[in-house]
This record gives structure tokens, C-alpha cells and sequence, in this order.
């Protein structure tokens, strides 16, 4: 059994069928999708359709959330304000029902997913840090728990102290908890721009980064024909 897990696809296309492409060639037999399918870029509809189309287990992200809501966006960073409001419109009432019906955190198989932490799942909060990881491994009942929401691919282990760091592929091994965050699919942040996932092969016991080339000029060209931020657009070019 291997399970393709998928984080933070924010509306973009080309990068979804680039991982999607990939997980074919790597014979993943399951998927699932740890949050914030919308947002930020220009085909939510699209993006939103091929994860509901797969009948993947599906956590809810922050922009599920807001693009799925009339929530009032004070506070909100404007960019983000303005792809939201615009995602919104672009979203059927069906669409924007099957958003706010997930849930905050799901088992699936022997693992469990989160957007964002364990202790309050709700209120969004990031884990950039081992403090922050410890929160949320008192609250993990499975070895291994996925998360996403910074964007950043980085993975906290648990045994006797808890340790984190980047990482490229590891082994599963008994008597120690892993928070393991699965980076983006469409808008990579850790200066790699790439489109993310992460192969979680359950027989070997084994988590492993994959990094994948995507027509990034034509996602940015969408979104500057939507009449988005230009600066979303010019993000994906540097994976920040």
C-alpha cells in the first residue's frame, strides 16, 4: 500500500497534474489530501473537481475554510484577501458546501492528517519549530501524523526528545512518533520552486520527499489573467 499524500494545492493545476503524473510512475495505490485545495492561483474549480472526483480522505485547510465561508477578511493580508474573495466567486454552492464539510483532522489507514496543529486544529497556528511540534505530538495517537499549511517539507520525530529537520527519505521505526510536514503542491515556500508531495509506502515502512518540475510560466500567466496579485504570480518563480 502506497499512499500519495498531497498538501496545499492552492488552486494550481499545473502543478497538480504534475504530481498526479508522478504518482502514476511511482504506482502509488491511494491518496490523500492534507488541506487547502484552494486559494492563491487561478483553477480552484478545476483543482477542487479532481480531488472530489478521487474520493480521497481530505482534511480542511484555512483557505477551505475562508473560500468556502462569507467570513470578513480584516485583518487578512491583502493579496491573500483579494485571491480569496475572488476563489469565492469562481466556487458553486455544491463546491463551497463540500469544503466546509471536512474535517479538521482524519484518520486514514494507520496514520492521521491535520492542516495545521494537533492542539487547535481550528486556529491555524505553524509549526516552523520543535516547541511548536511538541504541542501537537501530545495529541498524536498515531506514529505518524501528516501536516502542511507553512508549505515547508520538514519532518519532527518524537522518542525520547524531539528532533526535526529537513529530509529526503526515511524509515518508519517503531517506538517513535513522526509530524511530518509534506510541503506544497502549488506555491513552494523553502526557496525550492517545485511542486511537492510525499510518498508514504506502508509496506517498506519508508516517507519520501518528492520534488517535480511544472510549466510555472503558464500557471503564472493565469494568474495575471485573472486579474490576481501580480506577486502571486512572481512567488512561484522563486518557491517563496
Amino acid at each position: 500500500m502506497k499512499y500519495a499524500v498531497i498538501a496545499d494545492i492552492h488552486s494550481n493545476l499545473e502543478a497538480l497534474e504534475a504530481v498526479l503524473a508522478d504518482t502514476k510512475e511511482q504506482k502509488c495505490t491511494h491518496f490523500c489530501c492534507v488541506g487547502d485545495v484552494v486559494g492563491y492561483n487561478a483553477n480552484p474549480k478545476e483543482c477542487l473537481d479532481i480531488i472530489r472526483g478521487m474520493n480521497m480522505p481530505c482534511v480542511k485547510g484555512n483557505h477551505d475554510e475562508y473560500c468556502s465561508s462569507e467570513e470578513d477578511l480584516d485583518g487578512f493580508n491583502p493579496h491573500a484577501a483579494e485571491a480569496v474573495n475572488w476563489t469565492r466567486k469562481q466556487l458553486s454552492k455544491e463546491d463551497r458546501q463540500w469544503l466546509r464539510d471536512m474535517k479538521y483532522v482524519k484518520l486514514v489507514a494507520s496514520f492521521s492528517m491535520v492542516h495545521a496543529t494537533l492542539d487547535g486544529p481550528q486556529r491555524w497556528g505553524y509549526v516552523f519549530d520543535k516547541l511548536a511540534a511538541a504541542a501537537s505530538f501530545t495529541y498524536q495517537n498515531t506514529s505518524v501524523c501528516f501536516f502542511g499549511h507553512t508549505h515547508v517539507p520538514v519532518a519532527f520525530i518524537r522518542d525520547s526528545v524531539v528532533r526535526g529537520g529537513t529530509y529526503s527519505k526515511f524509515k518508519v521505526e517503531p517506538g517513535r512518533k513522526y509530524f511530518v510536514n509534506v510541503g506544497s503542491v502549488g506555491q513552494s515556500r523553502d526557496n525550492v520552486a517545485k511542486a511537492t508531495y510525499v510518498i508514504y509506502d506502508l509496506d517498506e515502512g519508508s516517507i519520501e520527499l518528492r520534488r517535480l518540475d511544472y510549466d510555472i510560466p503558464k500557471a503564472q500567466k493565469k494568474i495575471l489573467d485573472a486579474g490576481l496579485p501580480p506577486r502571486l504570480a512572481e512567488r512561484l518563480a522563486f518557491g517563496k
